[in-house]
C-alpha cells in the first residue's frame, strides 16, 4: 500500500504515525550516540530544552521503553551459545503464564493439560521453584474440578517439592552470603577464607539430603572458590576435568549444567598456574562457544587477553583487545569492568606503542589520573602503581618517580604484609632497587638476581590475596632493566650531542 492510499484510509491515524516516527528517531539516536545525556536527546528531538519538551521526552522515553520491553517475549533463546538452562527455564515460565490466564478464564481442562506439561518440564530441568508453583496451582485446580484422588496426589507431591525447595533455599543463602563477601574488600575476602570450609561442610550435608542439581551446583561453586582462594589451581583443573566427564555421562543435569563454565575455570587455572601457553591453546577453541552479547563472553575475553600477555604474545593480546572493544555490547559492562579494559589497553600500549590505537596523550592522561588504591579496582592496585612507576622511569621523570616510590612503600606496608603476597613484595623491592642503585642497569641486574630467584620460586597466591599480575613480574623486571639500559644509551647520546655542539 502506498503512502497516498494509507493517508486516504479511514483507519489511518496521523498522530499514531507521528508518535511512531518519534519513537524510531529516539531509538536511532540512542544507537548512534549511546552516551547522550537526557538534555542532549531532548534538544535533538524537540529543537530546544524547555519544561514542555522535558515532559514530552519523559512520556516518549516511557513509551519507547515499554515497547522495547514487550520485545523481550520474542528474543531468540535457542542459540547454543547462550546459557544452556535459559531456554528450559523460559519454557517453564511461558507455560505457567499461559496456564494462569487459562485458569482465570475458567478453561480448566486445557489449563490442567498445560500445567502437567509445565510441571514435567520443571522436574526434568530441576527447576524446583517452578515445580512448586505448578504443583500448587494444580492442587487448586483439582479442588475446583472436585477430584479428591488427584488432589491428594498433587498435595503429596507439592509437600515433597516444598521440603526440597527449603533445603535448596538454605543452601542458596549460604552460597550467596559467601558470594557477597567476595565482592567486598580484600580484608573481607581474607576473612571469608577462614569461613569457607565451614560453608562447604554445611553445603555437603544439604546436598546429601536434597540430592538436587541446585544443591550440587552451590556445593561445586563453593568448592572451586575455596581452591581459588588458596591458590590450588592444579586441583581446579582436576576437579573441572572430573565434573566434565560426569556431565558427558549424563550424571549431571544437562539442562542445567553449562560446560562453558568449566572451560572458563580451566583456562583461568592455567593462567594462574604459569601454564599460559596451554590456556591459550584451549581458549582459542572455547571462545566460539560464548555468545558475544553475554557478559560471560567479556569475562572469558579478559581471561584470554591475560593469557596472551602472560604467554608473551603481545600482538595477539592487542588483537583480542580490539575485538572486545568492537563488540557492540561492550557498553553493557559495568563501569569497573570497562576500567579494567582501559588498564589492559594502557599496559599493551606501554609494551607496544607502535601497534596500539591509544595515543601517547591518552596514555599519559590515563596513567596520571587513575586513582590510587581505589576500592572499585580491588585486585588491580599493584598493577596501577607499577604501570605508573615504569612510565615515570621511562620518561626519566625523577620527581614523580620518587613520589611513586613512596606510594609503593606505603602500599607494601599497609597491604602486603602477609606471606601470601610475597610475589608483590619481592617485585616492589626490585623496583626500589632501581633508585638505590642510581638507575644503573648492570648494578640492578646483579644485585636484583637473588630477589629474582626468590620471585621465580614464589608460589602464585590465592584469589583471597592476589593482586592481578597483568604481566608476570619476571617479565616486568626484564622490561625494567631494558628501560634503564635505553635511558643510559639516550643520556650518552645526548651528552655526546651536547659536547659536539660546544666544540663546534
Amino acid at each position: 500500500m502506498t503512502d497516498r492510499r494509507v493517508k486516504e484510509s479511514p483507519l489511518f491515524d496521523f498522530s499514531a504515525k507521528k508518535a511512531f516516527n518519534k519513537d524510531l528517531k529516539l531509538i536511532r539516536l540512542l544507537e548512534s550516540e549511546p552516551d547522550s545525556t537526557q538534555l542532549q536527546l531532548t534538544k535533538a528531538l524537540y529543537g530546544k530544552v524547555s519544561a514542555t519538551s522535558n515532559i514530552s521526552f519523559r512520556k516518549l522515553k516511557s513509551r519507547v521503553q515499554q515497547k522495547l520491553l514487550n520485545h523481550l517475549y520474542f528474543l531468540e533463546q535457542s542459540d547454543p551459545r547462550h546459557l544452556v538452562s535459559r531456554r528450559y527455564e523460559l519454557q517453564c515460565i511461558g507455560l505457567y503464564h499461559q496456564v494462569t490466564i487459562l485458569y482465570r478464564e475458567g478453561e480448566y481442562m486445557l489449563a490442567e493439560q498445560l500445567l502437567r506439561k509445565c510441571l514435567r518440564q520443571a522436574l526434568e530441568g530441576e527447576f524446583t521453584e517452578y515445580a512448586v508453583m505448578a504443583a500448587r496451582l494444580l492442587t487448586k485446580l483439582y479442588v475446583d474440578l472436585r477430584q479428591p484422588a488427584r488432589y491428594r496426589a498433587a498435595s503429596k507431591q507439592l509437600k515433597q517439592l516444598q521440603e526440597l525447595m527449603a533445603l535448596e533455599d538454605e543452601a542458596g543463602q549460604i552460597y550467596w552470603n559467601s558470594k557477597m563477601a567476595q565482592a567486598h574488600t580484600v580484608r573481607a575476602r581474607r576473612a571469608l577464607l577462614n569461613e569457607l570450609p565451614g560453608y562447604l561442610a554445611q553445603l555437603q550435608l544439604l546436598h546429601e539430603k536434597a540430592q538436587s542439581y541446585i544443591t550440587f551446583n552451590y556445593l561445586y561453586l563453593t568448592q572451586l572458590t575455596l581452591l581459588e582462594f588458596t591458590g590450588n589451581y592444579e586441583e581446579i583443573i582436576k576437579v573441572t576435568t572430573t565434573t566434565e566427564k560426569l556431565w558427558a555421562k549424563g550424571k549431571i543435569n544437562r539442562r542445567r549444567f553449562d560446560s562453558r563454565f568449566n572451560n572458563y575455570m580451566t583456562a583461568y587455572a592455567y593462567l594462574h598456574s604459569k601454564q599460559a601457553a596451554k590456556g591459550m591453546a584451549l581458549s582459542e577453541g572455547y571462545l566460539k562457544d560464548f555468545h558475544p552479547s553475554s557478559g560471560n563472553w567479556f569475562f572469558f575475553m579478559e581471561n584470554y587477553v591475560l593469557l596472551a600477555l602472560h604467554a608473551g604474545q603481545y600482538s595477539q593480546a592487542q588483537l583480542l583487545l580490539e575485538m572486545a572493544h568492537k563488540n557492540p555490547y561492550f557498553r553493557k559492562q559495568r563501569a569497573a569492568a570497562r576500567q579494567r579494559w582501559d588498564l589492559y589497553k594502557a599496559y599493551i600500549y606501554f609494551l607496544q606503542p607502535e601497534n596500539s590505537p591509544l595515543t601517547l596523550r591518552h596514555f599519559n592522561q590515563f596513567v596520571q589520573t587513575v586513582p590510587d588504591y581505589s576500592r572499585d579496582k580491588q585486585g588491580y592496585n599493584v598493577a596501577i602503581l607499577i604501570l605508573q612507576y615504569l612510565n615515570f622511569l621511562r620518561r626519566q621523570d625523577v620527581e614523580n618517580l620518587l613520589a611513586r616510590l613512596e606510594s609503593l612503600r606505603k602500599y607494601e606496608q599497609r597491604h602486603l604484609r602477609e606471606s601470601a603476597t610475597l610475589r608483590s613484595q619481592l617485585f616492589f623491592r626490585l623496583l626500589v632497587l632501581t633508585v638505590k642503585e642510581n638507575f644503573d642497569p648492570e648494578a640492578c641486574n646483579r644485585k636484583g638476581q637473588p630477589l629474582l630467584n626468590r620471585l621465580h620460586d614464589a608460589p602464585q597466591p590465592g584469589e583471597a590475596y592476589a593482586e592481578i599480575e597483568i604481566i608476570p613480574y619476571e617479565a616486568l623486571w626484564g622490561m625494567t632493566l631494558d628501560i634503564l639500559r635505553a635511558n643510559v644509551a639516550d643520556n650518552k647520546a645526548e651528552e655526546q650531542a651536547r659536547r659536539a655542539r660546544i666544540s663546534a
